[in-house]
This record gives C-alpha cells, structure tokens and sequence, in this order.
C-alpha cells in the first residue's frame, strides 16, 4: 500500500477513535482493545488468550510478533518487529472495515522498554534520531550546561504513536488527552494519533494471571478498604502556585480529599516527612506516596483489587528483578494495577495523583482511561501494569 494512502488511513483510524473516545464517556469496551504478545514466549501466549476468553476480547484482536525474549530491545526492534507489524495491522483492520483500536495491551514476554542507541565517546547527540530539534521542557535536568537528552523510553509509552508517523525521539510528546496544564515538549500529536496502552505482565505468569482474575473479582465485588495517601509536607495554601515536586505533593493531598468526598473509601492522609512504616496500612485499596528511591516499604496488606504506585525514579526499570523496586514489589505484595517509569521521568512525567484518582473513583473511568487523562507524557518513560478494562467503582 502506498505510504500516503496508509498516513490517510491511520488518521481517518485515529480519528473514528478519538471521536469514540470524547463522546462515549470514556466507555472502553472489548472490542476496542488489541492484545499483543510474543510468538516466542509461550506463557505469554497463554496469559494473553485467556485474558481474551475471560474479558470477551475477540480472538482476532490477538496480535503474536517475534520477538527476542528479554525486557530491553533495540530501537531498531521496536521499530522493524514491534512498531511496523502492529501499524499493518491496524490499517488492515480498516480497510477490512472493523471496528477502530483505542487500545493496546501488551503481555508478559514483551519487551518493556527501548535502550537509547550507544553513544561515541565524547559526542553527545542532540534533537532527535530524525534529526528534528527535542524542544526546551522546564522541568529537565541540565548536566555539564547542556540540556540531558534521551530517546530511550518504555515500549508502552512509544506505542502510544504507534499512528504517528514521524515524531522526534529526544524528549518526550505532550499528550493531547491529558486533563491538567500542557508543558513543553518536543511533539504534540493530534488526539486521534494517540492509543491507550497497558500491560499485564509481572515477575511470574502467575502473577499475571492473577491480575486478570483480581480485577474481575474486584468489578464482581466492588473494591473495598482504605484509601492511603503519603505526602511529605502540609498542605499549601490555596492559590498558590506550585510546579515540580510542590505540585505533586499538594495533589496528593487533592487526591485524598477527592476519594473521601465521593464516600466509597475512608482515608488516610500523611504529611509528615517520612514514609509509612512496616504494617502500619492494613488494608488498602488505593495507594499513592513518595519517595523512597528502589527501597519498598512493606507498609501494607492490600485488599483484592487494589490500585498502588509511588512516585520515585526508575521504580519499573524492571519487573521480573529480585531488587526491592517498588512495582515488582506491590505485584508481589498483591496488588491489581501499579504504574512506574523504565528510567529517570522527572516528577512532571508521573501521572497527577489527584487527576488520576478522581478519573477512577469519582468519574468511572476505567483503569486506563484514569491513567492516559493524568499522564502529561507520551514517548516517555511510564508503564501501566493492570488490566485496561478494570473498573474498580461502576457507576452505581
């Protein structure tokens, strides 16, 4: 097919979706999701047809790539054997006249992020792979005077423009479906370019299939529990302005109140300047705090269901590692759904907690759609571990 005619497929795709998407009530249905796993690894094979059979996800939107086992891959992998293969499959779809994909679900045995290409030594490449300029985010940290560039990014994250065709690499896009203030970035796609993305993957396939299970429970059920929130300072004064690590310690304290106000969970609400201690949050159904650098605090026992991250650096670099990172860790504490970063976000590439919580507790939206409506970034750093479907409080 020729490129153009492909470029107009994928918008016209992009666009029957983001009109679904702003005018549905961020309903995500089955059908609306493509599974995406790896030819190679037969447990995730298994993993991702049973979420299909469990949660009525046509066989058809099963995409199985080949892929090299391991949870980093080459930018030119992504691109050749992930990025392309699931960009054919997308405009084969529409011309086949079904329905379009809002949403991409990656399992284990899928690479969780892309190592930036190795660089000469004493070179240091500016812009973008493309060449195109990375643009000035206020938050980024200068290293040697000189702003510090990346084109790493989780897999996740990257597939988010899987529609997009031509982006820079360095820095991060903006994400046009993000509810709070747009910051700078070096691309800002179209809303119908974009496609949530969400991974059920883990430390075992056990723990995998246990997230599936956990998040139909908990819709069955109804999530119960306490709502834990630890902030490290009181909370400022309204009116205010606030950016970087201020803005994110007052949106927790938003989060909490957001959650209590809607009558579903009680909360806790720390502002002091350490974390939770050991044992102290039986318990818990939401969790959100910061900031204990690859050290998880063994804080809780959570209730089936439950919905947990923390804001710190490079805390899902990996999800199959022994290290106390704090998403492998809440997995394996028995958590449901868990976010972190691949590698060094900055504070502004978490999604805001109290964006984030109200989308899930107070508005109904499903687990990804409260994810990609807080997340400021795309080709970035986030990963989203739970079952996109999962809605813990139906609106009931």
């Amino acid at each position: 097919m020729p490129a153009g005619k492909k470029w107009l497929l994928r918008g016209l795709a992009g666009l029957l979706a983001g009109l679904l998407f702003s005018s549905s009530g961020f309903a995500l249905r089955p059908g609306e999701i493509v599974v995406v796993a790896n030819r190679q690894v037969a447990a995730g094979v298994s993993l991702a047809r049973y979420y299909c059979r469990r949660r009525r996800v046509p066989e058809t939107n099963l995409v199985l790539l080949d892929l090299e086992a391991g949870e980093v891959c080459s930018r030119k992998a992504y691109n050749e054997k992930i990025r392309d293969p699931l960009r054919r499959f997308l405009d084969d779809r529409l011309v086949a006249g079904r329905p379009p994909v809002r949403c991409l679900l990656t399992f284990y045995g899928v690479p969780l992020k892309i190592a930036p290409p190795a660089r000469k030594p004493g070179k240091r490449k500016q812009g973008s792979i493309s060449g195109e300029g990375a643009g000035k985010p206020e938050d980024r940290v200068k290293k040697s005077g000189k702003r510090k560039l990346t084109v790493g990014a989780s897999v996740d994250s990257e597939l988010a423009l899987v529609r997009a065709d031509d982006y820079p690499l360095a820095g991060w896009a903006a994400n046009p479906r993000y509810a709070g203030r747009v910051l700078s970035a070096a691309f800002r796609p179209r809303s119908e370019l974009v496609v949530m993305v969400s991974r059920l993957d883990g430390p075992d396939p056990a723990c995998v299939r246990r997230l599936i299970e956990d998040a139909v429970t908990a819709e069955k059920n109804g999530l119960s529990g306490r709502a834990c929130f630890d902030a490290r300072w009181p909370e400022p004064k309204p009116g205010k302005a606030l950016q970087g690590y201020a803005l994110y310690d007052a949106a927790l304290h938003r989060a909490a109140r957001l959650v209590e106000a809607s009558g579903r969970l009680p909360v806790t609400i720390d502002s002091r300047g350490r974390l939770f201690s050991p044992g102290s949050c039986p318990g818990t159904a939401l969790y959100c705090g910061w900031y204990s650098l690859a050290r998880y605090v063994d804080a809780f026992t959570f209730k089936t269901g439950a919905v947990a991250w923390h804001i710190a650096s490079s805390e899902c670099e990996s999800l199959k590692t022994k290290r106390p990172l704090w998403c492998v860790s809440l997995l394996r504490d028995g958590v449901a759904a868990t976010l972190g970063p691949v590698a060094e976000p900055y504070v502004n590439g978490f999604p805001r907690p109290d964006l984030f919580f109200n989308c899930l507790v107070n508005r109904h939206f499903t687990l990804v759609e409260s994810y990609f409506s807080s997340l400021p970034r795309l080709s970035w750093q986030m990963v989203l571990v739970g079952d996109p479907l999962y809605l813990p409080f139906p609106n009931h």
